[in-house]
């Protein structure tokens, strides 16, 4: 049972996706005239490792903040598939002072100092029943994060007794919020969108107004390289349409979750949307596709030994997306 088990595991997280892919031609990526300084990003399991990961490579973009939610240190995997499916679900000891000098190392090479994340928040989230990506992961980013950053900074959640994926606000059984099912929406009564956000961006308004969830061609922001899917998806508040200088925010699912294997479904129902629509925040939803790998975000180096920099094929294509959302409308 326990080998069947740890297959399942590195199934859902290294296995090769077999999802039907859009096929319908979706319109431009729109111009918005977005703020992007003080962008903020989040993600779950292989995008909650993506998200630290791209706001280290990025400093000086992502400067307010990140969130993981199921999701360990940035670089834990070192480029190792074997580390990826071992200590980074918790497996064995994550060496997080190793971890922090390297990443000083890696923005010295590449010219990207780490000085801008000093305001920075992070937010982590770890199931208290998580058994994919244990909370020692998420207790590995706490102590790597220690190091950088005033205790203050960074939010540690652990008392949602949740399975693994995202978790919402709707109460359900104590089994639904435990379980691993499609579309990965854990019923547990907690509002991790807000939580998040707020911790990241400060006081927000009440949930409420309207906006719009929006399908667009990726092709033009990414090389094939990135394995990113034809679509990726955009919040768009009501305000935003007409006034600029909106916030935005980056959400990355998790493997398994983009749009060739649940659809919307995870754009449409974490929680995020409702919050952003009365807050001028717009929310990008990047899409991997066919190509990556279980369709997750490559945080471990599926698509080569830059996977980790500013110049990594899925870092560059969404910061591709991210200027062009800068843009100011004609």
């Amino acid at each position: 049972m326990r080998l069947q088990l740890t297959f399942s595991l590195v199934a859902l997280l290294l296995g090769v996706t077999t999802g039907a892919r859009a096929q319908a031609t979706a319109p431009a990526l729109p111009a918005l005239g977005v703020e992007l300084r003080g962008a903020t990003v989040s993600g779950v399991s292989s995008g909650a490792y993506m998200a630290l990961q791209m706001q280290l490579a990025v400093p000086e973009r992502f400067t307010q903040g990140a969130a993981a939610v199921a999701g360990g240190p940035p670089g834990c995997a070192e480029g190792s598939v074997f580390k990826a499916i071992g200590p980074c679900l918790g497996r064995s000891s994550i060496d997080t002072a190793s971890l922090v000098r390297q990443a000083r190392e890696r923005s010295s090479a590449q010219q990207a100092p780490l000085e801008p994340l000093a305001s920075t928040r992070i937010y982590l989230f770890a199931g208290a029943k998580d058994g994919v990506v244990q909370p020692a992961t998420s207790q590995a980013a706490q102590a790597f994060y220690a190091e950088l950053l005033p205790q203050a900074a960074v939010k540690l959640e652990t008392g949602v007794p949740a399975g693994h994926g995202w978790v919402v606000e709707r109460a359900g059984e104590a089994a639904d919020c435990e379980r691993m099912l499609a579309p990965h929406l854990r019923p547990c009564g907690f509002d991790l969108a807000g939580a998040l956000l707020q911790h990241l961006l400060g006081p927000l308004k009440p949930r409420g107004g309207e906006g719009e969830l929006l399908r667009f061609d990726q092709g033009p922001h990414a090389s094939a390289q990135a394995a990113l899917g034809e679509q990726g998806l955009l919040f768009v508040p009501a305000a935003c349409r007409s006034e600029r200088g909106c916030r935005v925010h980056v959400v990355l699912h998790g493997c398994q979750m983009n749009l060739d294997a649940i659809g919307d479904a995870f754009a449409r129902g974490n929680g995020l949307n409702e919050w952003a629509a009365s807050n001028r925040l717009v929310l990008l939803y990047p899409q991997t596709g066919s190509k990556a790998v279980n369709g997750c975000w490559d945080w471990w180096g599926y698509t080569g030994p830059q996977h980790a920099s500013r110049d990594a094929p899925q870092i560059a294509a969404i910061g591709a997306m991210l200027q062009r959302l800068a843009e100011v409308p004609r």
